[in-house]
């Protein structure tokens, strides 16, 4: 059911002068090149390390550990926080609101941290029930937030009636007013079951919706935050076309549209945002990377560490051209260095998982030579 609206909101959205006091907090601590400003978001100063939420059982001593990290998090560097309403049923959003609350009590700022959300996927609230179906007719079908034709591949739908009640439920779990960056959650989800056409159409009624959202202070900003969909080739069936996105975004905002965000799996493992041309720009093929340069849009990598992944046993021509002290921290700052990425986010639900990251905050970004070395290493 809908949450109760809360007592109170916090007010307030990441600001210029908000998050250049942030970066302040950390001038004697923090390495040049740690805070930076992505395309798509003028004068915010975000940290190269961004914490997200998704892992973790549904259950009380995991919330209470990602409050802790959040926590943890901002007061050591961190002022990206990325989570989505179906990251463990909601409750993920919930345990960011107590940290924010905390936080706030300790005179951190609404305006110092970018709050990050998504919507897309079906998700129930608190833990699965008994009967799903019964659950997500009763809540949506039946209260008309959506049509059975609405969802794909049984998991996921984008009408704006959906994502106006996504929204307002977020806001409501994280204790926020407005949300910094709002993501539509894997769109490419869709083209499972529907056709190019009928995708952009719905593409383009949620940007609709969500230029809305802004016009009413809900959000500051939108983007994309996908999976497959701007690493695969041209010829698959869930790839997406950054200049068309842009190009639904202008239907829905015109100019000053405020598609401003992509979010993308970018690590060691998956570099295709930075190797794969599989964008068109100006009638040449170039990656992700070099069409979200050009059409001012702001690059955030997920799965810095793929899930752990890529915390060890990595080649050792990585340490040769990286240096660090550990394979965990080489694979952040393959991440958080690469060219056009502007914050490298990483899974962290304890307080422990934020400090052993967080020292790569006062170590600059791997210089053009190190990474020359280490794609010359990567061929060999």
């Amino acid at each position: 059911m809908m949450p109760s609206p809360a007592a109170h909101l916090q007010p307030g959205f990441a600001t210029s002068e908000g998050t250049m006091s942030y970066s302040q907090r950390f001038v004697d601590r923090a390495a040049t090149g740690h805070f930076r400003e992505g395309l798509g978001a003028p004068g915010l100063k975000m940290s190269s390390l961004g914490i997200g939420t998704y892992l973790g059982e549904p259950d009380e001593a995991t919330d209470l550990a990602y409050t802790e990290a959040v926590v943890a998090a901002v007061a050591g560097g961190i002022n990206v926080i990325d989570t989505a309403i179906n990251y463990r049923f909601q409750r993920s959003e919930r345990a960011v609101g107590a940290a924010l609350r905390r936080l706030a009590a300790a005179g951190y700022g609404r305006e110092e941290v970018i709050l990050c959300t998504k919507a897309g996927f079906l998700t129930p609230d608190g833990d699965m029930p008994a009967d799903a179906e019964k659950y997500f007719r009763q809540q949506f079908l039946d209260t008309g937030v959506f049509g059975a034709e609405d969802v794909a591949a049984g998991c996921h739908c984008m009408a704006p009636a959906y994502l106006e009640n996504q929204l307002e439920r977020s806001r409501q779990n994280l204790g926020a007013a407005c949300v910094d960056v709002f993501y539509l959650h894997n769109p490419e989800t869709q083209l499972a079951e529907v056709d190019r056409g009928e995708f952009r159409n719905r593409v383009r009624k949620a940007f609709q919706f969500l230029e809305s959202a802004v016009k009413a202070g809900r959000i500051r900003a939108y983007g994309l935050a996908t999976w497959n969909g701007f690493r695969q080739d041209a010829k698959e069936r869930d790839y997406l076309s950054l200049p068309e996105m842009a190009g639904l975004a202008r239907d829905a905002g015109g100019d000053t549209h405020h598609f401003r965000f992509v979010q993308l799996p970018y690590n060691l493992a998956m570099p295709e945002a930075l190797t794969r041309p599989n964008q068109t720009l100006e009638g040449r093929a170039v990656p992700v990377v070099q069409v979200a340069r050009a059409l001012g849009i702001t690059l955030i990598s997920s799965a810095a560490l793929l899930q752990g992944q890529l915390a060890t046993n990595l080649p050792p021509f990585v340490a040769e051209a990286l240096g660090l002290s550990s394979d965990r921290l080489r694979a952040l700052q393959f991440a958080r260095s690469s060219p056009g990425i502007t914050t490298a986010l990483v899974g962290m639900s304890r307080a422990e998982h934020v400090r052993a990251n967080i020292a790569l905050a006062g170590v600059p970004p791997a210089s053009r030579e190190q990474f020359l070395k280490l794609f010359e290493g990567r061929g060999q």
